[in-house]
């Protein structure tokens, strides 16, 4: 029986670990944009170092940061609507 149970926990025990990813909750994890912003300030023959290169850094994160925060504020609206309207979506 000991024998037996061990077989058992052992598996489960390494098969843990990787499952405790999937609970994560909160921001995902953060993606490196920095090589497309780079690709897309110099494809519009923006010098790197210059003004105008930072500009088009900044512009591209302001963009981001106001997706993300659009993309935020429509989940939010989705929940409340989920909550106020427990029948469903109208058809």
């Amino acid at each position: 029986m000991q024998h037996n149970l061990a077989r058992l926990l052992i598996p489960l025990l390494l098969l843990v670990p990787l499952l405790a990813g999937c609970l994560e909750r909160g921001q995902p994890t953060m993606v490196d944009s920095s090589g497309d912003d780079d690709a897309f300030c110099r494809a519009n023959n923006v010098a790197a170092g210059s003004p105008e290169y930072v500009a088009c850094r900044k512009n591209r994160d302001v963009q981001r940061v106001n997706a993300n925060t659009r993309a935020d504020r429509r989940q939010r609206d989705l929940g409340e609507y989920m909550l106020n309207n427990p029948a469903g979506p109208p058809r």
